[in-house]
């Protein structure tokens, strides 16, 4: 029959999901420190027998010319007389040292060491597991709550949902199971190691890629995501087949495919936009649900944007708290500035009212004697300044298409 400490090893690696040499060498481990209480001088060696199953303990000396520390060396002669002539000089030989009489604090000693080397051994196999899986989508049973934090339970594994992570349109109770991302794994945290959030926009990703068949495969690709969480989403889609229709594809048929996503997010209101490579086309899909009338460049470097919207639309383009405007923003990596078709026509008209002003004031230096030359470019400067009925200012002429 195997020996009871061999089969108490074996339980404790099939639970803690470790190697049953690493539960070894910790038990060994163990022994070695629990001695040095006992042998404080002596350097000790313990090996666990794997047939017997008794672990061997033995204090180490090496083999000398000339004698200087009693406890770790013995004398070339002294261990010829042992070991007959095979005994050289660096040689190690081990003496057997009894473990019966190690006493009960030297036991509590061991029991630590072995429970921090087993510890230590399962951090470093969540660590190896779990790093490489950063930006999956794993579900969880949520465990208990601490200090707002959700403790999720992942296979045999505690993972953190902090409050950070968490969308403030959700609530939970002990035994929910939830979809989480994976944001991070910590080597050497005390508490769980795994951090998951269910605000970042690598969930919303995943879960299309969960639904959509065509992002899936590669037809549709998303070319961008952002989130407030709880709020509104906005999603920037690009297909590789002129015939597949990215929105479409999404939203799926009646929108079944979109509102399984949104009822994974509770209620989260999700626009899909088409991407384009033209920023004016892109800064337009964006701005969804809100109808775009034009958008100007103003500074490329910049990146900033100019969109005129009509005055009913004002609102719903800016959004709840400029919420709307600021998501596109991010999506689009544009600066947009929002303004309504009035707004345009009374900024139009004060930069023409203040053209006219200069341009009158000059026209009045030149009637003063200031000669020909000055009244002839002061004419040109008037006249450039006047809106001419063959071109129409900007605001009207989009009126007009």
């Amino acid at each position: 029959m195997q020996n009871p400490l061999l089969q108490q090893i074996d339980a404790i690696a099939k639970e803690k999901g470790v190697e049953t040499e690493v539960i070894i060498g910790a038990v060994q481990d163990a022994i070695e420190a629990a001695a040095r209480k006992r042998y404080k001088n002596e350097t000790l060696r313990a090996r666990f027998n794997t047939e017997t199953g008794q672990i061997e303990l033995c204090a180490v000396k090496r083999i000398v010319a000339e004698v200087t520390d009693a406890a770790n060396q013995i004398s070339l002669s002294e261990a010829q007389q042992l070991y007959g002539d095979e005994a050289e000089i660096d040689m190690e030989i081990e003496f057997p040292r009894p473990t019966e009489d190690l006493g009960r604090i030297a036991a509590q000693t061991a029991k630590q060491v072995i429970f921090q080397k087993v510890r230590e051994a399962e951090r470093e196999n969540v660590y190896a597991e779990y790093s490489n899986r950063v930006g999956e989508v794993v579900s969880g049973v949520v465990k208990r709550f601490e200090n707002g934090d959700i403790i999720m339970e992942i296979g045999r594994i505690e993972a953190q949902l902090p409050r950070k992570e968490q969308s403030r349109a959700e609530n939970y109770a002990v035994g929910d199971r939830v979809r989480a991302v994976i944001r991070g794994v910590n080597r050497s945290a005390k508490g769980p190691q795994i951090v998951l959030s269910r605000t970042d926009p690598a969930l919303l990703i995943k879960l299309f890629e969960q639904e959509v068949p065509e992002i899936y495969d590669g037809t549709v690709i998303i070319r961008g995501a952002v989130r407030e969480a709880g709020d509104r989403a906005k999603v920037a889609v690009y297909s590789r087949e002129r015939d597949v229709d990215p929105v479409g594809a999404c939203v799926g048929m009646k929108g079944t495919r979109v509102q399984s996503i949104i009822r994974e997010l509770r209620g989260e209101k999700i626009d899909i936009v088409e991407w384009s490579e033209d920023p004016v086309i892109f800064v337009t899909n964006a701005i969804s649900p809100a109808k775009v009338q034009r958008v100007s460049i103003v500074d490329d470097a910049e990146k900033v944007m100019e969109v005129i919207v009509e005055d009913k639309q004002l609102s719903l383009a800016i959004g709840k708290k400029g919420q709307n405007v600021r998501l596109a923003a991010k999506l689009t990596g544009w600066k947009i500035d929002i303004k309504s078709e009035e707004e345009k026509r009374r900024e139009v008209e004060k930069q023409f009212g203040d053209l006219e002003i200069g341009g009158g004031e000059a026209a009045a230096a030149p009637a003063e004697g200031e000669g020909a030359e000055a009244q002839a470019a002061t004419a040109a400067i008037v006249e450039a300044a006047e809106p001419r009925d063959a071109e129409p200012a900007p605001a009207e002429a989009a009126k007009t298409e």
